[in-house]
């Protein structure tokens, strides 16, 4: 028990995970990877507050999922770091394709017409904003 408590009490593995930030991945969502970056694009380096705002009032099909993926990374950032939400930010945004599906639809005459359906793997950072501009910002 006394090794497992050095290793959660050091202080060098805590900083080191939190200046690189947290990173979420989601694979083999179903959508396009344009209709997926549409999305991605508005929301790279923009707060976490901001980013939940604009996704919740977004139109898009794709804004669900990565509305998910945004607050899912917060709240484990926030749980097992302990950083805090409000000073957040998106550092890194990235969508690319994934693997595509195969079914077969059945046509006439026994013959079947093949779709296909693309996926997406999204892949979102958040960092914390620097102390420096933190400072600013509540001025």
């Amino acid at each position: 028990m006394k090794n497992f408590k050095k290793l959660a009490d050091n202080p060098m593995k805590k900083n080191s995970s939190s200046s690189k930030g947290v990173q979420v991945l989601a694979q083999h969502i179903g959508i396009s990877v344009s209709k997926a970056r549409r999305v991605i694009d508005q929301i790279r380096g923009r707060s976490y507050e901001e980013t939940i705002m604009i996704l919740s009032f977004m139109p898009y099909q794709a804004s669900y999922p990565i509305f998910k993926l945004v607050y899912s990374a917060a709240k484990n950032a926030n749980h097992n770091m302990g950083l805090n939400e409000a000073d957040l930010f998106i550092s890194k945004a990235e969508v690319n394709r994934s693997t595509i599906r195969k079914k077969a639809r059945p046509r006439a005459q026994g013959h079947s017409y093949p779709i296909k359906r693309s996926t997406c793997l999204i892949k979102v950072v958040l960092k914390e904003k620097p102390k420096s501009l933190l400072n600013q910002s509540k001025i």
